[in-house]
């Protein structure tokens, strides 16, 4: 029986040193604050800022929450990134994607202030990741190298395959993995013979958002996966990019859908928030 790459543990574990963390810097006093912009009624987005807002509480990181209307102009939108990026209480600042149709995510994304930026997505921050320099790093991709890092599996020389080429997880976790000196491949539509790519895989991170794309036959015998895809069928059930229940017999790790990537996440998202807040203080 394959390893569970047990997300919800990690986190768990992650958190509680986190919260410790927090703690401390309160005593300095400097307390960590996170402020989240939610732009209109999406039910998943306002699931995600909910979870986000409790997971800071818990920490004893500072949270707060913006909710616009759907029909919020674009300019009042930047001008409340700018005014938060001028707030010295403020060290998080995250904008919950996808924004409604009209606004333009690109532009707001570009008026955060690249210390602020706890998503990692400013071209700043990405751009320091392609450098090998310290930065803010997306938060999916590092949770993806902290489930490795838990059962301590060494990258160095191992061959990962990326499924998916997205600026959210496919080109970043590819800049981590080259970090640890994995040798990456970065698989996408248009890759040829895609289960043959796969099987050449030591380590395999799917983000295509496809369910059950993965067949077992596509894994190589004892390979460790990080399945990122989420999708919800028509039955209501959550799945990931890969066949998990026929792949738990071949491979000898894997992170299930839901419990595996998605807990990291936001827990990454916290120990940016916090890492900005040293920063920020001259605490680092």
């Amino acid at each position: 029986m394959s390893t569970l790459l047990d997300g919800k543990a990690l986190a768990k574990q992650v958190r509680s040193q986190l919260k410790q963390e927090v703690d401390a810097l309160v005593e300095k006093g400097c307390t960590p604050g996170l402020d989240v912009i939610l732009v209109g009624e999406d039910p998943a987005s306002q699931i995600y800022v909910r979870n986000k807002h409790l997971a800071c509480e818990k920490v004893g990181i500072r949270s707060r929450i913006h909710k616009l209307p759907a029909d919020t102009p674009q300019q009042q939108l930047e001008d409340l990134l700018q005014s938060l990026n001028q707030d010295p209480q403020v060290h998080g600042i995250l904008l919950q994607l996808p924004l409604p149709k009209g606004l333009d995510a690109d532009a707001a994304l570009l008026k955060i202030d690249p210390t602020k930026d706890v998503d990692g997505l400013h071209p700043d921050n990405l751009g320091l990741l392609a450098a090998g320099r310290p930065g803010l790093r997306p938060c999916t991709p590092q949770g993806c190298i902290a489930l490795l890092d838990s059962i301590s599996y060494d990258l160095k020389g191992k061959h990962a395959v990326v499924l998916g080429r997205s600026i959210l997880v496919g080109k970043p976790v590819a800049l981590l993995l080259l970090e640890r000196h994995a040798t990456v491949t970065i698989c996408h539509s248009r890759t040829q013979d895609l289960p043959a790519v796969v099987r050449q895989a030591d380590v395999l991170i799917a983000a295509v958002g496809q369910p059950h794309l993965v067949k077992a036959d596509w894994l190589k015998p004892g390979a460790v996966v990080v399945d990122v895809g989420t999708n919800r069928l028509d039955d209501g059930r959550l799945v990931g990019d890969v066949d998990f229940e026929a792949a738990q017999s071949v491979v000898s790790a894997i992170s299930p859908v839901p419990g595996g990537v998605g807990p990291m996440t936001i827990t990454m998202l916290l120990v940016n928030t916090v890492a900005a807040a040293k920063k920020i203080n001259g605490l680092a």
